[in-house]
């Protein structure tokens, strides 16, 4: 154990399992100090937990939980690769939200990502980000996230 692992045990949140990828990529890449995860949608024990656009039949509140979602999975990317505990720092997220025409509240949804960091790895949570409106997403997701982050 160590001081990342610590923390989400004391959070109460538990890393789920690597989420299988659905085409021809790895849910994470190491060069350098460096770890950049694919795009993760809202899986949850191997199922999409949600599917439509942001703004009509996907309500904020539920858009920011499956961002946070994402963001674990994320996680469980990186840890697979290099462990929880090397991450120096979160580098960046970027996220893409499926949007319904006129939604605009792209930032706001991809905060589910950025204060579920910001609570397991403090100020080594801080990070750049983009937050982007899209027409689709794989499988119908409403949200997707992907990390970049130093490691040890």
């Amino acid at each position: 154990m160590g001081r990342w692992t610590d923390r989400l045990t004391g959070l109460g949140i538990e890393l789920p399992r690597v989420v299988t990828p659905v085409a021809s990529y790895v849910p994470a890449v190491r060069t350098g100090s460096h770890v950049y995860t694919a795009g993760q949608v809202p899986m949850v024990e191997g199922q999409l937990a949600g599917a439509g656009k942001v703004g009509s039949g996907v309500s904020l509140p539920d858009a920011q939980r499956h961002a946070r979602t994402c963001a674990l999975n994320a996680l469980a990317a990186v840890d697979s690769l290099v462990g929880l505990d090397s991450i120096e720092r979160v580098v960046k997220v970027v996220g893409f939200v499926a949007s319904a025409e006129g939604f605009t509240e792209q930032p706001a949804v991809v905060n589910g990502a950025s204060e579920l960091l910001g609570e397991v790895f403090g100020d080594a949570g801080q990070h750049a980000r983009s937050a982007v409106g899209v027409a689709e997403l794989p499988l119908g997701a409403p949200v997707e996230v992907e990390l970049i982050v130093e490691v040890a």
